[in-house]
Protein backbone atom coordinates (compact mmCIF):
# COMPACT_ATOMS: atom_id res chain seq x y z
CA UNK A 1 0.00 0.00 0.00
CA UNK A 2 1.34 3.33 -1.00
CA UNK A 3 1.42 5.95 1.90
CA UNK A 4 -1.56 8.97 2.08
CA UNK A 5 1.02 10.92 3.37
CA UNK A 6 4.00 12.36 5.62
CA UNK A 7 2.77 12.95 9.09
CA UNK A 8 5.42 14.92 11.43
CA UNK A 9 5.62 15.32 15.09
CA UNK A 10 6.39 18.46 16.65
CA UNK A 11 6.80 18.35 20.19
CA UNK A 12 9.38 21.40 22.55
CA UNK A 13 10.63 18.77 24.35
CA UNK A 14 10.39 15.02 25.43
CA UNK A 15 10.03 15.30 28.66
CA UNK A 16 8.75 12.28 31.15
CA UNK A 17 4.58 13.46 30.93
CA UNK A 18 1.84 12.69 29.27
CA UNK A 19 1.97 15.18 25.83
CA UNK A 20 5.47 13.71 25.34
CA UNK A 21 4.71 9.91 25.73
CA UNK A 22 1.53 10.02 23.66
CA UNK A 23 3.36 11.71 20.74
CA UNK A 24 5.80 8.93 21.20
CA UNK A 25 3.01 6.47 21.00
CA UNK A 26 1.48 8.05 18.13
CA UNK A 27 4.63 8.00 16.05
CA UNK A 28 5.44 4.47 16.91
CA UNK A 29 1.97 3.02 16.05
CA UNK A 30 0.66 5.39 13.29
CA UNK A 31 -0.44 2.79 10.53
CA UNK A 32 2.81 3.05 8.20
CA UNK A 33 0.84 1.33 5.42
CA UNK A 34 -1.10 4.50 5.10
CA UNK A 35 1.74 7.13 6.63
CA UNK A 36 5.62 7.61 6.97
CA UNK A 37 6.17 9.29 9.81
CA UNK A 38 8.81 12.05 11.30
CA UNK A 39 9.34 13.69 14.75
CA UNK A 40 11.31 16.66 16.07
CA UNK A 41 11.77 17.87 18.78
CA UNK A 42 14.30 19.81 21.45
CA UNK A 43 17.46 18.48 23.25
CA UNK A 44 17.70 17.12 26.79
CA UNK A 45 14.47 15.23 27.20
CA UNK A 46 14.46 12.54 28.88
CA UNK A 47 12.66 10.61 26.95
CA UNK A 48 14.69 11.25 23.74
CA UNK A 49 16.10 7.82 23.79
CA UNK A 50 12.80 5.98 23.73
CA UNK A 51 12.23 8.87 20.30
CA UNK A 52 15.26 6.58 19.05
CA UNK A 53 14.30 3.09 19.83
CA UNK A 54 11.07 3.57 17.38
CA UNK A 55 11.35 1.89 13.94
CA UNK A 56 10.18 3.56 10.84
CA UNK A 57 10.94 7.24 12.36
CA UNK A 58 12.83 10.19 11.04
CA UNK A 59 13.85 11.89 13.57
CA UNK A 60 15.64 15.67 13.96
CA UNK A 61 16.90 16.87 17.19
CA UNK A 62 16.17 20.92 16.75
CA UNK A 63 18.79 22.60 19.20
CA UNK A 64 17.72 25.88 19.67
CA UNK A 65 13.75 24.51 20.39
CA UNK A 66 13.99 25.49 24.19
CA UNK A 67 11.24 25.81 26.24
CA UNK A 68 12.02 29.63 27.23
CA UNK A 69 11.52 32.39 24.79
CA UNK A 70 15.04 33.92 23.23
CA UNK A 71 14.30 35.87 20.63
CA UNK A 72 18.02 34.56 18.54
CA UNK A 73 17.27 30.56 19.21
CA UNK A 74 14.01 30.81 18.40
CA UNK A 75 14.16 31.80 15.07
CA UNK A 76 17.19 29.64 14.35
CA UNK A 77 14.49 26.81 16.00
CA UNK A 78 12.35 28.35 13.01
CA UNK A 79 14.85 28.09 10.05
CA UNK A 80 15.54 24.81 11.43
CA UNK A 81 12.07 23.59 11.42
CA UNK A 82 11.22 25.04 8.16
CA UNK A 83 14.55 23.60 6.27
CA UNK A 84 13.82 20.08 7.59
CA UNK A 85 10.35 19.85 6.80
CA UNK A 86 10.59 21.36 3.53
CA UNK A 87 13.64 18.70 3.00
CA UNK A 88 11.03 15.87 4.33
CA UNK A 89 8.76 16.80 2.04
CA UNK A 90 10.80 16.89 -0.79
CA UNK A 91 12.29 13.50 0.22
CA UNK A 92 9.05 11.53 0.55
CA UNK A 93 7.21 13.61 -2.09
CA UNK A 94 4.06 13.13 -0.41
CA UNK A 95 1.51 15.29 1.26
CA UNK A 96 2.99 16.77 4.62
CA UNK A 97 0.64 16.67 7.39
CA UNK A 98 2.52 19.18 10.27
CA UNK A 99 1.28 18.02 13.60
CA UNK A 100 2.38 20.16 16.50
CA UNK A 101 2.28 19.54 20.76
CA UNK A 102 2.91 21.90 23.08
CA UNK A 103 3.28 25.95 23.11
CA UNK A 104 6.89 26.68 22.33
CA UNK A 105 6.73 23.72 18.87
CA UNK A 106 3.12 24.67 18.75
CA UNK A 107 3.77 28.27 17.65
CA UNK A 108 7.13 27.99 15.91
CA UNK A 109 6.37 24.69 14.39
CA UNK A 110 3.07 25.90 12.73
CA UNK A 111 5.00 29.03 11.59
CA UNK A 112 7.89 26.78 9.99
CA UNK A 113 4.99 24.29 8.99
CA UNK A 114 3.55 27.00 6.45
CA UNK A 115 6.92 28.41 5.67
CA UNK A 116 7.43 24.95 4.26
CA UNK A 117 4.57 24.22 2.41
CA UNK A 118 3.16 21.82 4.15
CA UNK A 119 -0.72 20.94 3.30
CA UNK A 120 -2.31 19.86 6.64
CA UNK A 121 -1.47 21.86 9.48
CA UNK A 122 -2.86 20.73 13.18
CA UNK A 123 -2.26 21.51 16.25
CA UNK A 124 -3.02 19.17 19.45
CA UNK A 125 -4.15 21.52 22.87
CA UNK A 126 -2.57 19.78 25.80
CA UNK A 127 -3.81 22.08 27.93
CA UNK A 128 -2.71 25.92 27.58
CA UNK A 129 0.35 27.71 28.00
CA UNK A 130 -0.77 30.93 29.96
CA UNK A 131 -3.52 30.24 32.84
CA UNK A 132 -5.14 32.45 35.36
CA UNK A 133 -2.32 32.20 37.28
CA UNK A 134 0.21 34.00 35.85
CA UNK A 135 0.47 38.01 35.44
CA UNK A 136 -2.45 39.58 33.22
CA UNK A 137 0.40 41.29 30.99
CA UNK A 138 1.77 37.63 30.34
CA UNK A 139 -0.99 35.61 29.99
CA UNK A 140 -2.46 38.09 27.33
CA UNK A 141 1.23 37.90 25.72
CA UNK A 142 0.44 34.10 25.16
CA UNK A 143 -2.88 34.49 23.72
CA UNK A 144 -1.49 36.57 21.39
CA UNK A 145 0.51 34.21 20.16
CA UNK A 146 -1.61 31.29 19.87
CA UNK A 147 -4.30 33.83 17.64
CA UNK A 148 -1.31 34.78 15.57
CA UNK A 149 -0.48 30.96 15.03
CA UNK A 150 -4.16 30.01 14.93
CA UNK A 151 -4.55 31.37 11.08
CA UNK A 152 -2.46 28.78 9.84
CA UNK A 153 -3.90 26.06 11.46
CA UNK A 154 -6.25 23.43 9.66
CA UNK A 155 -7.65 21.97 12.69
CA UNK A 156 -7.03 21.90 16.02
CA UNK A 157 -7.15 18.19 19.23
CA UNK A 158 -8.04 19.31 22.19
CA UNK A 159 -7.38 16.35 24.89
CA UNK A 160 -10.52 17.59 27.12
CA UNK A 161 -13.99 19.33 25.98
CA UNK A 162 -13.03 22.05 28.24
CA UNK A 163 -10.39 23.04 26.16
CA UNK A 164 -11.87 23.14 23.02
CA UNK A 165 -14.77 25.33 24.54
CA UNK A 166 -12.02 27.68 25.70
CA UNK A 167 -9.84 27.27 22.23
CA UNK A 168 -13.31 28.45 20.52
CA UNK A 169 -14.26 31.76 22.98
CA UNK A 170 -10.85 33.34 22.76
CA UNK A 171 -11.47 33.25 18.96
CA UNK A 172 -8.72 30.45 17.71
CA UNK A 173 -10.87 27.60 16.07
CA UNK A 174 -14.45 27.65 14.84
CA UNK A 175 -16.25 25.25 16.51
CA UNK A 176 -15.96 22.83 13.38
CA UNK A 177 -12.39 23.36 13.72
CA UNK A 178 -11.89 21.16 16.53
CA UNK A 179 -12.57 17.86 17.81
CA UNK A 180 -11.77 16.34 21.33
CA UNK A 181 -9.61 13.47 20.95
CA UNK A 182 -9.22 12.34 25.11
CA UNK A 183 -4.97 11.63 25.99
CA UNK A 184 -5.35 8.24 25.40
CA UNK A 185 -3.46 5.20 27.77
CA UNK A 186 -2.55 1.53 27.43
CA UNK A 187 -5.31 0.83 29.76
CA UNK A 188 -4.47 -2.70 29.81
CA UNK A 189 -0.97 -2.16 31.34
CA UNK A 190 -2.62 -0.31 34.53
CA UNK A 191 -5.25 -3.27 34.90
CA UNK A 192 -2.77 -5.63 36.60
CA UNK A 193 -4.36 -9.43 37.50
CA UNK A 194 -4.56 -9.70 41.39
CA UNK A 195 -0.97 -11.55 42.04
CA UNK A 196 0.95 -9.00 39.87
CA UNK A 197 -1.38 -6.45 41.66
CA UNK A 198 -0.31 -7.86 44.70
CA UNK A 199 3.42 -7.99 44.11
CA UNK A 200 3.86 -4.96 42.78
CA UNK A 201 2.06 -3.64 46.20
CA UNK A 202 5.06 -5.60 48.27
CA UNK A 203 7.76 -4.46 45.97
CA UNK A 204 7.31 -0.90 46.61
CA UNK A 205 6.18 -0.93 49.70
CA UNK A 206 8.81 -3.05 51.08
CA UNK A 207 11.09 -0.09 49.07
CA UNK A 208 9.48 2.27 51.27
CA UNK A 209 9.82 -0.07 54.26
CA UNK A 210 6.00 -0.01 54.53
CA UNK A 211 3.80 -2.74 55.75
CA UNK A 212 0.86 -3.96 53.96
CA UNK A 213 -1.59 -1.95 56.60
CA UNK A 214 0.06 1.52 55.76
CA UNK A 215 -2.37 3.39 54.84
CA UNK A 216 -0.70 5.14 51.81
CA UNK A 217 -1.41 8.06 49.63
CA UNK A 218 0.47 8.66 45.82
CA UNK A 219 1.17 11.77 44.07
CA UNK A 220 2.76 10.82 40.07
CA UNK A 221 3.79 14.07 38.23
CA UNK A 222 6.55 16.50 37.92
CA UNK A 223 7.21 19.05 40.99
CA UNK A 224 6.35 21.97 38.23
CA UNK A 225 3.71 25.47 39.48
CA UNK A 226 1.59 23.36 37.43
CA UNK A 227 1.02 20.37 40.04
CA UNK A 228 1.77 22.54 42.68
CA UNK A 229 3.51 19.58 44.76
CA UNK A 230 3.91 21.75 48.00
CA UNK A 231 -0.24 21.27 48.10
CA UNK A 232 0.24 18.05 48.13
CA UNK A 233 2.84 18.37 51.25
CA UNK A 234 0.48 20.65 52.65
CA UNK A 235 -2.22 18.48 52.44
CA UNK A 236 -0.25 15.14 53.79
CA UNK A 237 0.60 17.31 57.16
CA UNK A 238 -3.05 17.39 57.77
CA UNK A 239 -3.97 14.15 57.09
CA UNK A 240 -1.16 13.01 59.21
CA UNK A 241 -2.63 15.07 62.56
CA UNK A 242 -5.75 12.47 62.11
CA UNK A 243 -4.34 9.52 61.00
CA UNK A 244 -0.59 9.40 62.30
CA UNK A 245 -0.01 5.95 60.68
CA UNK A 246 -0.83 7.40 57.16
CA UNK A 247 2.20 7.35 54.81
CA UNK A 248 2.74 9.86 51.29
CA UNK A 249 4.87 9.91 48.51
CA UNK A 250 5.67 11.62 45.05
CA UNK A 251 6.67 10.02 42.06
CA UNK A 252 8.46 12.45 39.28
CA UNK A 253 10.85 15.73 40.13
CA UNK A 254 11.53 19.13 38.65
CA UNK A 255 12.40 22.76 39.95
CA UNK A 256 9.98 22.85 43.07
CA UNK A 257 11.78 19.93 44.65
CA UNK A 258 13.93 21.95 46.82
CA UNK A 259 10.64 23.94 47.91
CA UNK A 260 9.06 20.36 48.70
CA UNK A 261 12.15 19.12 50.18
CA UNK A 262 12.18 22.42 52.89
CA UNK A 263 8.29 21.74 53.45
CA UNK A 264 8.63 18.49 54.78
CA UNK A 265 10.98 19.35 57.05
CA UNK A 266 9.50 22.51 58.34
CA UNK A 267 6.52 20.46 58.55
CA UNK A 268 8.39 17.12 60.63
CA UNK A 269 7.09 15.05 57.86
CA UNK A 270 10.52 13.34 56.88
CA UNK A 271 9.61 9.83 58.62
CA UNK A 272 6.42 9.56 56.35
CA UNK A 273 6.99 11.38 52.94
CA UNK A 274 9.25 9.37 49.99
CA UNK A 275 10.14 11.55 47.23
CA UNK A 276 10.91 8.73 44.64
CA UNK A 277 12.14 10.96 41.67
CA UNK A 278 11.40 9.78 37.97
CA UNK A 279 9.47 6.50 37.96
CA UNK A 280 8.95 4.20 34.84
CA UNK A 281 6.74 1.67 36.97
CA UNK A 282 3.48 3.39 36.89
CA UNK A 283 0.83 0.58 37.06
CA UNK A 284 3.37 -0.41 40.32
CA UNK A 285 2.87 2.61 41.91
CA UNK A 286 -0.34 2.79 41.60
CA UNK A 287 -0.66 -0.81 42.98
CA UNK A 288 1.14 0.38 46.04
CA UNK A 289 -1.23 3.33 47.21
CA UNK A 290 -4.26 3.23 48.34
CA UNK A 291 -5.19 7.06 46.89
CA UNK A 292 -4.01 9.01 44.38
CA UNK A 293 -4.16 12.31 44.76
CA UNK A 294 -3.02 15.20 42.10
CA UNK A 295 -3.32 19.19 43.40
CA UNK A 296 -2.62 20.99 40.16
CA UNK A 297 -3.72 24.25 39.78
CA UNK A 298 -4.18 23.93 35.92
CA UNK A 299 -4.50 21.11 33.38
CA UNK A 300 -5.00 19.64 29.90
CA UNK A 301 -6.68 16.81 30.71
CA UNK A 302 -4.02 14.72 33.48
CA UNK A 303 -3.15 11.51 31.92
CA UNK A 304 -2.96 10.25 35.12
CA UNK A 305 -6.20 10.35 36.40
CA UNK A 306 -7.58 7.44 33.81
CA UNK A 307 -3.99 5.68 34.62
CA UNK A 308 -5.45 6.13 38.07
CA UNK A 309 -9.16 4.68 37.04
CA UNK A 310 -7.77 2.00 34.95
CA UNK A 311 -5.70 0.85 38.69
CA UNK A 312 -8.75 0.84 40.57
CA UNK A 313 -7.29 3.85 42.45
CA UNK A 314 -9.69 6.53 43.72
CA UNK A 315 -9.07 10.06 42.68
CA UNK A 316 -8.66 13.02 45.11
CA UNK A 317 -7.86 15.98 42.97
CA UNK A 318 -8.66 19.36 42.13
CA UNK A 319 -11.60 20.10 39.49
CA UNK A 320 -9.13 22.16 36.41
CA UNK A 321 -9.71 21.90 33.54
CA UNK A 322 -10.40 18.46 31.94
CA UNK A 323 -10.29 16.48 35.22
CA UNK A 324 -14.42 16.24 35.90
CA UNK A 325 -14.42 15.03 32.76
CA UNK A 326 -12.61 11.80 33.96
CA UNK A 327 -13.80 12.02 38.10
CA UNK A 328 -17.24 12.51 38.62
CA UNK A 329 -16.87 14.11 41.97
CA UNK A 330 -18.67 11.21 44.73
CA UNK A 331 -18.55 7.90 42.28
CA UNK A 332 -15.19 7.05 41.63
CA UNK A 333 -13.08 10.05 43.39
CA UNK A 334 -13.25 13.78 44.99
CA UNK A 335 -12.70 16.91 43.38
CA UNK A 336 -12.05 20.46 45.18
CA UNK A 337 -11.52 24.17 43.63
CA UNK A 338 -7.34 24.56 43.10
CA UNK A 339 -5.77 25.38 46.19
CA UNK A 340 -8.46 23.97 48.32
CA UNK A 341 -5.97 22.31 50.75
CA UNK A 342 -8.36 21.74 53.90
CA UNK A 343 -11.44 19.80 51.34
CA UNK A 344 -8.38 17.70 49.66
CA UNK A 345 -7.35 16.99 53.15
CA UNK A 346 -11.32 15.89 54.31
CA UNK A 347 -11.43 13.73 51.63
CA UNK A 348 -7.97 11.78 51.48
CA UNK A 349 -8.54 11.39 55.32
CA UNK A 350 -12.18 10.08 54.56
CA UNK A 351 -10.59 7.46 51.97
CA UNK A 352 -7.57 6.25 53.22
CA UNK A 353 -9.72 5.35 56.67
CA UNK A 354 -12.78 4.00 55.10
CA UNK A 355 -11.36 0.63 52.67
CA UNK A 356 -15.04 -0.19 51.23
CA UNK A 357 -15.60 2.93 50.14
CA UNK A 358 -12.31 3.51 48.27
CA UNK A 359 -12.64 -0.39 46.95
CA UNK A 360 -16.14 1.11 45.29
CA UNK A 361 -14.68 3.78 44.09
CA UNK A 362 -11.86 2.52 42.72
CA UNK A 363 -14.08 -0.15 40.73
CA UNK A 364 -16.58 2.56 39.33
CA UNK A 365 -13.32 4.26 37.89
CA UNK A 366 -12.56 1.28 36.33
CA UNK A 367 -15.62 0.37 34.94
CA UNK A 368 -15.21 4.00 32.70
CA UNK A 369 -11.88 4.28 31.94
CA UNK A 370 -12.74 2.74 28.33
CA UNK A 371 -12.82 5.90 26.53
CA UNK A 372 -8.99 7.25 27.06
CA UNK A 373 -7.77 3.77 25.05
CA UNK A 374 -4.76 4.63 23.64
CA UNK A 375 -5.14 2.74 20.39
CA UNK A 376 -8.69 4.68 19.90
CA UNK A 377 -6.59 7.81 20.15
CA UNK A 378 -4.18 7.23 17.09
CA UNK A 379 -6.97 5.62 15.31
CA UNK A 380 -9.37 8.94 15.93
CA UNK A 381 -6.16 11.09 14.65
CA UNK A 382 -5.49 8.61 11.69
CA UNK A 383 -9.06 9.27 10.49
CA UNK A 384 -8.60 13.10 11.27
CA UNK A 385 -5.24 13.29 8.86
CA UNK A 386 -7.27 11.32 5.84
CA UNK A 387 -10.34 13.92 6.85
CA UNK A 388 -8.50 16.80 6.12
CA UNK A 389 -6.33 15.42 3.27
CA UNK A 390 -9.45 14.72 1.43
CA UNK A 391 -10.64 18.04 2.02
CA UNK A 392 -8.00 19.18 0.14
CA UNK A 393 -8.10 16.86 -2.65
CA UNK A 394 -4.81 14.72 -1.64
CA UNK A 395 -5.75 11.52 -1.24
Amino acid sequence: MTAAAHVVHIITMLELGGAQQNTLYTCEHLDRGRFSVGLAYGPGGILNPDAGRIPALERREIPDLLREINPIRDFRAFVALRDWLRAEKARTRLPLVAHTHSSKAGVLGRAAAKAAGADVIIHSIHGFGFHDFMPPARKAFYIGLERAAAPVTDFFIAVSRENADTAVRLGLCAPDRVRVIHSGIPIREFQLDEAARKSERSRIRAELGLSEKTPVAGFIGNMKPQKCPTDFVKVARIVRRKLPDAHFFIAGDGPLRPEVEKLIAEYGLQDCFHLLGWRRDVPGLFAAMDVFCLTSLWEGLPRVFPQAMAAGAPVVGTAVNGGPEAIIHGENGYLCKPGDVEGLASHLYELLNQKPKRQLMGERGRARVREWDIDQMVRDQEELYLQLLREKGLC
